[in-house]
């Protein structure tokens, strides 16, 4: 633990953020998976589970979670898949 008073904010406030986007990276994930097993299982509601995915990846972007190249080439990716 450090001793220096600077350094003790920065471990809380660092350690905060990595909560916040743990959180959010599986918010994302939960919503990518979603939509995959409703694609799997021929759902009625594809296009809404997809219009949320396609959200939340830009959202991760937005914060800089994943790049947004990344976000781009995973929507690409649901699209093919509703598509299908």
């Amino acid at each position: 633990m450090p001793q220096i008073k600077s350094a003790i904010k920065r471990v809380i406030t660092s350690d905060k953020a990595n909560k916040r986007n743990a959180s959010d990276l599986s918010k994302l994930r939960t919503q990518v998976r979603k939509f995959k097993e409703a694609v799997a299982a021929n759902a009625d509601n594809v296009n809404d589970l997809h219009i949320e995915a396609a959200r939340a990846l830009d959202k991760a972007a937005s914060k800089s979670l994943i790049s947004k190249n990344k976000a781009n080439r995973d929507k690409s990716r649901l699209t093919k898949k509703v598509a299908k």
